[in-house]
């Protein structure tokens, strides 16, 4: 009774401090033309009500998409969309075509604010307690520790209450993936990492350790007996679940402007309130101007690949559940060191495993978080300025 106790202590305190954060102004606040990412979430849900599906990745009359266009998968347009729908119901005002951009009040800012809070309660925090109450085999003590540290991160609360973002979302799925891991429920976890790269492609930091694992369980129990089953149901699952989120999409012109929107490879190998191991490198050599985009592109995936075999390699040889988020670790690191056009928002995918090994490596877990908590103090000054 007492863990139940606290951990409801804990989950007021988490929600007090989320609520608290959003309280405060938002990015691009009365700065136009662009009015920062608050605007772009909001413009998301005019462009999704307004127009049919083939028209939200393509740039329109109505749809200028050098203003917020759609730059994420489409589970997060079609969570744009719900959105949308109850902002209908309360003031139609808020997502009216063209008439709608660079809406502000408070009882807007109060919805907005709204759906980040009901959407990392419903995805997120629901995976985190569960993690704790039922997966997290230490003491009670460390129970507590573990999930008090997951909800309270400066870092996710920052970027997606005092910035304006739904990391939580995707983030809560793949929690909710690891879990289905540890439970050995194979397909379910394929499906929720499945959902968590459908609504944002920055999951890909992931890909490789859970493709791994899977691909590891299935050696381990035979490739020609139950693993060829196992694999055979993966494979149904992913492609499945992968079509029904890309439904209204499945034609070529549709998923290559997708694709186009989604992986912004003109932009070059990083750009403004972008940064990686690139960017620090230009203060020496100016990548961008002596380096063509296409060996900027090979230049990024050779280094990403070569930082991530090794870890890769041992998880698919021995696939454990240690491992597999150690692997986590690792590859999303090397993701954002080395990858292709990364933002500073991109380290909550190594913070979320890394929270998930307090228990194992408390000293260096909790440092790393306190570290990674000033990239997102620092999105929120550049977005200030």
């Amino acid at each position: 009774m007492e863990l139940w106790n606290l951990m409801s202590i804990i989950l007021l305190l988490g929600l007090t401090l989320r609520w608290t954060v959003s309280l405060n102004s938002y990015s691009g606040a009365g700065k136009p033309p662009m009015f920062g990412d608050y605007e772009a979430q909001r413009h998301w849900q005019e462009i999704t009500y307004n127009l049919p599906v083939k028209q939200w990745y393509f740039n329109t009359s109505d749809n200028n998409l050098q203003y917020w266009g759609l730059d994420y998968p489409p589970l997060t347009a079609y969570h744009s969309l719900i959105c949308a729908y109850v902002a209908k119901v309360i003031n139609p005002d808020w997502i009216s075509l063209h008439t709608s951009r660079g809406y502000e009040s408070l009882e807007h800012k109060l919805f907005m604010r709204s759906t980040v809070f009901f959407a990392d309660l419903i995805v997120y925090i629901s995976a985190v307690f569960f993690y704790g109450f039922y997966l997290n085999k230490s003491s009670e003590k460390k129970k507590v520790f573990n999930v008090l540290c997951m909800l309270v991160y400066p870092g996710l609360i920052l970027i997606d209450y005092g910035h304006f973002q739904y990391n939580c979302v995707s983030l809560g799925f793949t929690l909710w993936g690891i879990i289905s891991f540890a439970y050995q429920r194979y397909l379910l976890g394929s499906l929720a990492f499945v959902l968590a790269l459908n609504y944002k492609q920055m999951e890909l930091y992931h890909s490789l350790p859970f493709f791994c694992y899977l691909l590891g369980k299935c050696f381990s129990k035979g490739i020609k007996g139950d693993g060829l089953v196992l694999l055979v149901k993966i494979a149904f699952t992913v492609i499945a679940s992968f079509a029904l989120c890309w439904l209204p999409f499945l034609t070529t012109e549709q998923i290559f402007q997708v694709l186009r929107r989604i992986f912004p490879v003109d932009r070059g190998i990083f750009e403004d309130k972008v940064a990686n191991i690139w960017c620090s490198l230009s203060v020496l050599l100016k990548i961008k101007n002596v380096i063509s985009l296409q060996t900027q592109l090979k230049l990024s995936f050779a280094a990403t690949l070569l930082s991530v075999i090794p870890t890769c390699i041992k998880l698919t040889i021995h696939p454990n559940l240690k491992g597999f988020i150690f692997s986590l670790v690792n590859c999303s690191l090397s993701f954002f060191l080395f990858s292709f056009h990364v933002h500073e928002k991109s380290i909550l995918l190594a913070a979320l495993p890394v929270c998930l090994l307090l228990n194992e490596t408390a000293l260096m877990s909790t440092w790393f978080l306190v570290a990674s908590t000033f990239v997102g103090i620092i999105i929120l000054v550049e977005c200030q300025v």
